[in-house]
């Protein structure tokens, strides 16, 4: 049995926003493939929407990101 303390955990937020964007890609060209332009572009523009709302609501919210320091 290890007595020494777990190391810290590595950062995968890279990772994560790169597998963001690639399923991001796959899906809009599914949607592009079986309804057309217009529904690929219509989602694309939800999506852009969306994540423009998600930082309004995060630069309001009270609660700090992991990556500010805390007060």
């Amino acid at each position: 049995m290890r007595s020494d303390a777990p190391g810290r955990a590595p950062n995968y937020t890279t990772a994560c926003i790169a597998m963001f964007g690639v399923n991001l890609a796959w899906i809009l060209l599914l949607i592009f493939a079986l309804w057309g332009l217009i529904a690929a572009l219509l989602a694309g523009f939800a999506v852009h929407r969306w994540i423009g709302w998600l930082e309004v609501k995060r630069s309001t919210s009270n609660v700090a990101s992991p990556d500010e320091p805390r007060a």
